[in-house]
């Protein structure tokens, strides 16, 4: 078995998520007494935080950077960032490594093709809706058109992000909300949304929305279990 290194933290609630996935996932396959090998370099979100906030990307990236270097060095044999903002940085820390990145978008996208869906919504912190970096992944390399929420709606998921749910506070208001802000998107034609930031999981199930979720915190934790156990 492969070992997964993971830049975490970024939330470590959502982080926690990735090591209950990829444990589950290698216990389903190799039997009730295994567990996957992971080396977890978690980092404190609120400096990442307020770096974001500033817009001080060449410092996070040195930060990512100095991380994925610490992962290779402990005997990592791929490198997932648990997070879907700091993709933005997906380039650099691939960069500055000899090991795969396994990137969310790739895993996001794969599965949706795989369902047939075309145009779809993403909700996310908004660096991740706004810029580019995930979007244009999605669209180059996998054929998706992306439609992100209006302005207002747009402010509302992020806010929800960094205020609640970072620090594993669930609201049923804020349920509501993005239910509604989902509904909205698929009044504008989105066939799926695609839960673009790692902690929108502990908030809805795709119980609770009206179009099919791609949820990428459980999309790319099951990759790297699918890495790890490939001979």
């Amino acid at each position: 078995m492969k070992t997964i290194g993971i830049i975490g933290g970024m939330s470590w609630e959502s982080s926690a998520q990735y090591y209950a996935i990829i444990n589950r996932a290698v216990r389903d396959r190799l039997g009730p007494s295994h567990s996957a090998k992971i080396l977890l370099h978690s980092l404190d979100f609120g400096p990442i935080a307020a770096l974001q906030a500033a817009g001080e990307w060449d410092r996070l990236g040195e930060i990512m950077v100095d991380s994925a270097s610490a992962l290779e060095a402990g005997g990592a044999d791929c490198i997932v960032i648990a997070t879907n903002t700091m993709h933005k940085l997906a380039d650099r820390v691939e960069a500055a490594t000899a090991l795969p990145l396994l990137h969310i978008a790739d895993a996001t996208g794969a599965a949706i093709v795989a369902e047939g869906h075309a145009k779809v919504a993403l909700l996310g912190t908004g660096f991740t809706m706004e810029q580019d970096f995930l979007k244009a992944r999605l669209a180059e390399r996998h054929g998706l058109e992306i439609i992100i929420p209006d302005a207002k709606d747009r402010a509302e998921v992020h806010r929800v992000i960094y205020e609640e749910l970072i620090a594993g506070k669930i609201l049923k208001s804020s349920r509501d909300a993005y239910c509604g802000i989902i509904a909205r998107l698929s009044a504008r034609g989105a066939q799926a949304v695609i839960f673009g930031c790692t902690e929108i999981g502990l908030l809805l199930s795709a119980d609770d929305s009206l179009l099919p979720v791609f949820d990428t915190t459980w999309l790319h934790a099951r990759a790297a279990a699918e890495f790890a156990l490939k001979p």
